[in-house]
């Protein structure tokens, strides 16, 4: 069967994303409150997209696990599905394609989603109409990605760098999306999903990764002499200690961003 990607749930989500991450960079703001407005509408709550898109997620989310148990979630995760309404999942979607062609664009559904293949071998496993050979292949196949081992990166040992400005960031950032750092990736993927679940994930995710960052720049803090890196260091973890204390917004994302590809570098071998 040909894959509707407009009919994936897991995929409008994604491009939505990648859509809201363009606006958030260009600085927007009607488009991002457009797109605001559909992720707080569709996916938020107990609506059906919102419920279907969590079933996508508790596979597309899990790796590294023994096969027994990637066969249980995706069993648990089939039952799930037959369990909604279909009707309401078509009415849904019909009604956000139509959002989105009128007030974003028919560009929306060309965003490059880097794991396209895995959403439609699940959207297939999920549809009633494909062949039970396909199904059961592209079970196995989802299976093998869900219990497959990632390699974790191990840094070096911490280097310091000449400067404390980003020039590159954003021409890294508006390239291809897989060549962002995993960590970026993650702080995205929960920043957009605080407009559907109120923040609650984002600000239990900032207090780890903001902890993780502070953590290097002190370390590197003692290991450098530079005065004028001293200096950039103890400010910006005075910045991510800020954080706390007020409402995080698109400005924090784009530093924190950053903070995360210096730490990288800090962290990178010599």
């Amino acid at each position: 069967m040909k894959h509707n990607k407009k009919r994936n749930t897991a995929f409008i989500y994604e491009t939505l994303s990648r859509e809201l991450t363009k606006t958030i960079l260009n600085k927007d703001d009607a488009k991002k409150s457009q797109i605001v407005s559909i992720f707080k509408e569709y996916f938020s709550g107990n609506n059906i997209l919102a419920q279907e898109l969590q079933i996508y997620k508790s596979i597309l989310d899990t790796n590294n696990i023994k096969k027994n148990l990637a066969e249980r979630i995706l069993q648990e995760s089939k039952i799930a599905h037959a369990s909604l309404n279909e009707k309401k999942i078509f009415d849904a979607q019909s009604q956000l394609i139509a959002q989105v062609n009128k007030g974003l664009g028919q560009h929306v559904w060309s965003n490059f989603i880097p794991n396209f293949k895995f959403l439609a071998s699940i959207d297939a496993i999920f549809n009633k109409k494909a062949s039970l050979k396909g199904r059961v292949l592209f079970e196995q196949s989802a299976i093998d990605t869900m219990s497959e081992k990632r390699e974790a990166s191990t840094g070096g040992p911490l280097k310091p760098v000449d400067t404390l400005t980003y020039r590159t960031f954003i021409n890294k950032f508006n390239g291809k999306y897989e060549t962002l750092l995993q960590e970026q990736k993650d702080l995205l993927n929960n920043y957009i999903a605080s407009f559907a679940d109120e923040g609650f994930e984002m600000r239990l995710y900032l207090n780890r990764e903001l902890g993780r960052l502070k953590s290097t720049l002190v370390e590197s803090l003692e290991d450098t002499q530079d005065e004028y890196m001293k200096q950039n260091i103890v400010g910006i973890t005075e910045y991510l200690d800020g954080f706390r204390k007020r409402e995080f917004s698109d400005t924090d994302l784009i530093k924190v961003l950053k903070t995360q590809e210096l730490v990288q570098e800090l962290s990178a071998d010599d």
